[in-house]
């Protein structure tokens, strides 16, 4: 039970920390590599996992939400919006390899759905950044050379 709640936490950490709620899973992992409780590929796993699922969710958050953008509750005013869009068109899916990057990646996968990106092409370029990341921090923790 406690293997399923402790990978449960982690998911759910990853998970959160990729919507646009302000969250990082980066300690939790490095929490659980360093107690050595699990294998590295498989945190490394459920935390890539959990993490491309939340981007996944602000993917969706995007598709549908462009429509209220005139509202006054809306997150981003019309200028912010536009220059987000110009600078997706500019560089488009490959602009997702930047997705792991803190306070700018969880907006650049919303910025996808209103896009209308393909989801699997979207999805793919995703999972590169994010498991990427994730190999990188416990690379570091770990020493791997």
């Amino acid at each position: 039970m406690l293997d399923i709640a402790t990978l449960g936490g982690l998911f759910l950490a990853a998970f959160v920390a990729a919507t646009l709620l302000p969250m990082g899973s980066e300690a939790a992992l490095v929490g659980l590599l360093l107690a050595e409780a699990h294998a590295a590929w498989v945190l490394i796993a459920v935390a890539s996992i959990g993490n491309v699922a939340g981007s996944a969710v602000n993917w969706g958050l995007g598709r549908s939400i462009e429509r209220f953008r005139d509202r006054r509750w809306f997150p981003a005013d019309a200028a912010s919006l536009d220059r987000a869009q110009a600078w997706y068109r500019r560089w488009g899916r490959w602009s997702l390899l930047l997705s792991w990057v803190p306070v700018i990646g969880d907006p650049l996968t919303v910025i996808a759905g209103v896009m209308r990106e393909a989801f699997v092409p979207f999805l793919l370029v995703v999972a590169i950044a994010k498991v990427g990341r994730y190999l990188v921090v416990a690379g570091i923790t770990l020493g791997w050379s």
